[in-house]
């Protein structure tokens, strides 16, 4: 299927930009016309890759979140959120629900979310590298007022 639409957006691992990235992600995607709890799960999955790039890939430092959605005439949604951080050991075991290197104040839920809300996730991680989540969505194409006249 031929790619309709493109985004591409870098941004600093500040938590200031968690909220950036949600809404431009969210603003992108408005042009499928997508249902509200479509925008909502899309919205939530977003959050909870950025917030894991904030607090698990770059620890103690900032560096760059890379985020490429692709929209898709039949209307798939693609969403890659990336980092350059410190990669995940164990993808597997970091896909479990309630596995967390986050500390006490992590519920390590954030890949059942996003995975819950979307209609498939893929992580690939190298350490030292980085990890990138792969997300799609399909977004019910809704006949507008103007097509049925």
């Amino acid at each position: 299927m031929k790619t309709m639409n493109e985004m591409r957006l870098v941004f600093a691992s500040r938590s200031a930009n968690e909220g950036f990235a949600r809404s431009a992600v969210s603003a992108f995607v408005a042009q499928l016309d997508p249902a509200v709890d479509e925008l909502a799960d899309l919205r939530t999955a977003v959050s909870e890759a950025v917030t894991n790039c904030i607090v698990h890939a770059y620890k103690d430092t900032i560096g760059d979140i890379f985020i490429n959605v692709q929209l898709f005439e039949n209307g798939r949604v693609m969403v890659r959120v990336r980092d350059r951080g410190c990669g995940i050991p164990d993808v597997k075991k970091a896909l479990e629900p309630l596995y967390t290197t986050g500390g006490e104040d992590r519920s390590g839920l954030g890949f059942s979310v996003m995975e819950s809300f979307m209609d498939t996730m893929k992580v690939r991680s190298t350490v030292g590298k980085g990890t990138t989540v792969t997300m799609e969505k399909y977004i019910r194409i809704r006949r507008r007022r103007d097509d049925a006249l």
